[in-house]
C-alpha cells in the first residue's frame, strides 16, 4: 500500500521565498510531501498609487494552484485551525515577515531559511546589515522556528564569500538560491521523523547581532571613514532606501561603490579626484553606479563626462553626522 505523502505548510510572503518553496513543490515527490497550503500576509498598497498588490508568494501560489491563506495575523486562530483540518504537523517559513507564536507552532514541526550564518544577524535586515558591516562571509541557516526571533537550534547552513561591488539587492537573489539545497536536505527529513525539536545545534547567544529594520532615515554615507567602510554602507543601503547624496549642491542617489586602488590619508574626504575616484578618510572609493533624481542608474563615469564637472567636485550626504 502506497504511504500519503506528508502534508506540510509553507508560509512566506517575500521574494527570498520564492526559489526554496519552487523547489519544494517541484520535488515534493521525491521528498515524500504535498504542499497542502501556503499562507502569506494580505495585499498591500505600494507604488505612487498605492494600488494594492500581492506578496510575491501569493502571486506564486495563486500560479500554481496551491491552496492559499492570507492572514492579517497569522496568530489569531484560523490558519492554526486549518492546520489542523489538512493534518499538517510540519511546516517551512521563510520571509513571511510575522512573529508565530507558540500556540500556532504548537505540535508543529517549523524550521526557516534565514539569510545570515546564524547566530549572526537575527533580525528584519540581515543581508543589508552583513554588507554595511563588511562581513567577508556571507550566507544562510536553516533553524527550528522558536517563540525567540531568529533563535532556534540551527539544522543546516551554507556559507559564501562576499563579493566585490555586490548590493543588498543582488545578495538577497544569490543567497535565496543558496539556500535551497540546505533546506531541501532538511525538508526530505520530515517524511521520516528525522527534523524536530533538538536535533539542531544550539546557537551561541554571545556571538548574536541585531539586524534591525531599514529605514529612510539611513540613506546617509559619510567619506569621513575608510573607503572600505564608506564601500560597504552604499552596497548594503541599495536598492532601498539607498543613499542620498549632492554633488557640489545637485541631488545624486549613489547605488554601488567598490574600493579604489588609490591609497592614502586625505583631508578632504568626499572630493572627485583625478581618476575620477572619491576621496575617504583613508583611501578612495569608485562610484559604480549613480541616479539624479527622474533619471536612470548610469556608471559615476557617464554622469561625470554628461555634466562636465569642474575640477574639484565635492560629494557630500546630508544626512551624515558630524563625525563617522
Amino acid at each position: 500500500m502506497a504511504t500519503r505523502p506528508l502534508p506540510i505548510a509553507l508560509l512566506g510572503s517575500g521574494a527570498f521565498a520564492i526559489p526554496s518553496f519552487e523547489a519544494i513543490l517541484s520535488r515534493r515527490a521525491a521528498l515524500g510531501i504535498e504542499v497542502a497550503l501556503v499562507v502569506s500576509q494580505p495585499d498591500r498598497p505600494a507604488g505612487r498609487g498605492r494600488e494594492c498588490h500581492l506578496t510575491p508568494v501569493s502571486e506564486w501560489a495563486s500560479a500554481r494552484g496551491v491552496e492559499l491563506c492570507r492572514a492579517e495575523n497569522v496568530n489569531e486562530g484560523a490558519v492554526r485551525r486549518r492546520f489542523d483540518e489538512v493534518g499538517i504537523r510540519h511546516a517551512v517559513v521563510i520571509a513571511f515577515g510575522q512573529k508565530l507564536l507558540p500556540p500556532l507552532l504548537e505540535g508543529v514541526c517549523s524550521i526557516n531559511l534565514h539569510g545570515s550564518l546564524l547566530p549572526r544577524w537575527r533580525g528584519a535586515a540581515p543581508i543589508q546589515r552583513s554588507l554595511i558591516a563588511g562581513d567577508a562571509q556571507v550566507g544562510v541557516s536553516v533553524i527550528e522556528v522558536t517563540a525567540r526571533m531568529d533563535a532556534g537550534a540551527i539544522l543546516a547552513r551554507a556559507a559564501t564569500p562576499a563579493r566585490d561591488g555586490e548590493t543588498a539587492g543582488e545578495l538577497h537573489d544569490r543567497l535565496a538560491a543558496l539556500g535551497v539545497e540546505p533546506l531541501l536536505s532538511v525538508v526530505g527529513t520530515f517524511a521520516n521523523g528525522g527534523a524536530r525539536v533538538g536535533t539542531g545545534t544550539v546557537q551561541d547567544e554571545s556571538l548574536a547581532s541585531r539586524a534591525r529594520k531599514l529605514s529612510r532615515d539611513e540613506a546617509w554615507v559619510s567619506f569621513s571613514a575608510r573607503a572600505a567602510a564608506v564601500a560597504s554602507r552604499i552596497n548594503g543601503l541599495s536598492p532601498w532606501p539607498g543613499v542620498d547624496a549632492s554633488i557640489d549642491g545637485n541631488p545624486l542617489k549613489l547605488l554601488r561603490a567598490r574600493v579604489a586602488a588609490t591609497s592614502g590619508v586625505f583631508e578632504d574626504p568626499g572630493r572627485v579626484l583625478d581618476d575620477g575616484t572619491v576621496a575617504c578618510a583613508q583611501g578612495s572609493v569608485e562610484l559604480l553606479e549613480v541616479q539624479v533624481p527622474g533619471g536612470r542608474a548610469c556608471s559615476f563615469e557617464a554622469f561625470r563626462h554628461g555634466r562636465a564637472l569642474q575640477r574639484g567636485a565635492t560629494i557630500s550626504s546630508p544626512r551624515a553626522p558630524a563625525q563617522s
